[in-house]
C-alpha cells in the first residue's frame, strides 16, 4: 500500500492587540468565511520575534497556526530553507493570510 502524503491548510489565525480583544472581533466576524477551507481558530496572539516589537508600538499582529504534523520539522534549524517548504502549504497558508488581511483592510477590525 502507498500512503500519499496530505497538506494541510492553516488551522487558524492568532491576532494580538494591545487596545482589544481582535480575535474574538475577527471570530466572529469572519469565522464562517474561513470554516470550509478548514480554518477555525481565531486565537489570540503575542507575535513572535519578529513582530512583538509591533505591539510595543501599539499595532495589531497577525500570523498564521499552521497544522503541526510537519511545521517543525525544518522551522528554526539550519536546514529552514525555503526550498524544504511544501508548495502546497506555502500557498495555502499565502491564501488565507491574503484573505486576513484583505478583510481586516476593507472591513477593519
Amino acid at each position: 500500500m502507498v500512503l500519499t502524503e496530505r497538506r494541510l491548510p492553516p488551522r487558524g489565525c492568532n491576532l494580538g492587540s494591545t487596545q482589544r480583544p481582535v480575535h474574538e472581533r475577527a471570530a466572529a466576524k469572519w469565522r464562517t468565511l474561513f470554516e470550509p477551507y478548514g480554518i477555525a481558530a481565531f486565537i489570540k496572539g503575542a507575535g513572535a520575534a519578529d513582530v512583538t516589537p509591533l505591539l510595543a508600538q501599539d499595532a495589531t499582529v497577525a500570523g498564521l497556526t499552521p497544522d503541526c504534523q510537519s511545521y517543525f520539522d525544518y522551522h528554526h534549524t539550519t536546514t529552514d530553507t525555503l526550498d524544504q517548504v511544501n508548495p502546497r502549504e506555502l500557498h495555502l497558508g499565502t491564501a488565507a493570510l491574503a484573505s486576513l488581511i484583505w478583510l481586516v483592510d476593507t472591513q477593519g477590525l
